[in-house]
């Protein structure tokens, strides 16, 4: 009889995180829209609108964000340098594919070409996300220290997930703007002396 009862539960916990998956990758995707619909100081959008422009790319996101999570987590097995490598040339993935509307397979060598020559500064970006995730993490142990273990861990979860995740997808996407504007203004020619 436990044996019947194991397979819902395993199929349900897939199924959990395949739901959850999207929906980090969906609120991700909505973060980078939202970020390009500020850029001219006045918020056109709401909430529903930015989700439903979201809506198209999500396979692409999905696709990229988990071809790209393996990748990565076979590079950090192989040494840890080419985990680092590759999340420095593909963190610009999901704005790449939400507001240039590539496919998944080309959000990868778009990514890079903007990268390209910035690496180290976008390294250091992504250490700096790191290190706040780290200190808002032990922050947070911390502060709630006096709960029980599996309450605060939920607590941590959530609050990180709600206010430290998406501050990281900001800044990625902030990087994506400066990167292209870089990328995309033109030299100014220098008057002849």
């Amino acid at each position: 009889m436990t044996g019947a009862l194991v397979f819902p539960g395993i199929f349900g916990a897939v199924i959990g995180s395949f739901v959850s998956i999207l929906g980090v990758f969906w609120l991700q995707g909505a973060l980078v829209e939202a970020v390009a619909d500020v850029r001219d100081g006045k918020p056109d959008l709401t909430l529903s609108e930015t989700y439903e422009r979201v809506r198209p790319r999500l396979g692409s996101i999905f696709v990229a964000g988990i071809l790209a999570a393996i990748a990565i987590a076979i590079g950090f097995v192989l040494l840890i340098v080419p985990g680092l490598f590759l999340l420095t040339i593909w963190c610009l993935i999901v704005p790449v594919i939400v507001l240039e509307g590539v496919s998944a397979g080309d959000s990868f060598s778009r990514s890079r070409e903007l990268v390209r020559g910035n690496g180290w500064n976008v390294f250091g970006l992504i250490v700096l996300m790191f290190l706040i995730l780290i200190v808002a993490s032990l922050v947070l142990a911390l502060v709630l220290g006096w709960l029980p273990g599996w309450l605060g861990a939920y607590i941590r979860s959530v609050v990180t997930n709600t206010l430290i995740v998406p501050f990281v997808a900001i800044a990625f996407t902030v990087a994506y703007f400066v990167l292209k504007g870089t990328r995309e203004t033109p030299a100014v020619e220098q008057p002849a002396t």
